[in-house]
C-alpha cells in the first residue's frame, strides 16, 4: 500500500513501486496502463515507436486516477513484472499513516507483506536464474 499525494507523477510512483520491489537493474522500460488503455511511462523511440505512450514525468495520478480505479503498472517487458494497483476509496490520512515529522515529497509505501522476489528470479547469490524454482 503506498501513499501517493496529489502533486506525484506517475514517473515518482514507479519509482516507489521499484524501490520497494528492491530493484537495482532500473534500465528497463515499464508502463502503466489505466482501465481506458492509455499508457503511461518515458517515452523511447527505439523500442515500439508505434506505441503511444503518455509522458509519466508530466501526469499527476491523482489527476487520472479516481478513487475504485484499477490500472496497471508493468517492468521489464521481457520478464513480464506486472502488478495490479488500485486507487482506494477512501483517501488515506497522510498523519496517521506516516506519523509524525514532515511528510514525505515522494510516493512512499507504508504496508505489505511477503518475501521480495528477486529481479531476475536468482535464489541465492552465485544464482544465474536459470535452473527452475524446483526439485526434480
Amino acid at each position: 500500500m503506498f501513499i501517493v499525494g496529489r502533486s506525484h507523477t506517475f514517473g515518482q510512483f514507479a519509482d516507489a513501486i521499484n524501490a520497494a520491489f528492491a530493484r537495482w537493474d532500473l534500465s528497463h522500460l515499464h508502463e502503466f496502463e489505466l482501465a481506458d488503455s492509455r499508457k503511461i511511462g518515458f517515452p523511447d523511440d527505439e523500442y515500439a515507436p508505434e506505441l503511444v505512450w503518455e509522458d509519466q514525468a508530466a501526469l499527476k495520478v491523482a489527476d487520472e486516477v479516481s478513487p475504485g480505479d484499477e490500472f496497471v503498472f508493468t517492468f521489464d517487458f521481457g520478464a513480464n513484472w506486472r502488478h495490479r494497483c488500485q486507487a482506494l476509496e477512501e483517501l488515506a490520512d497522510p498523519r496517521e499513516a506516516w506519523g509524525s515529522g514532515p511528510l514525505p515529497r515522494q510516493p512512499v509505501v507504508i504496508f505489505g507483506w511477503g518475501w521480495i522476489p528477486d529481479q531476475y528470479e536468482r535464489r541465492s547469490f552465485d544464482d544465474d536464474g536459470s535452473e527452475p524454482d524446483f526439485d526434480e
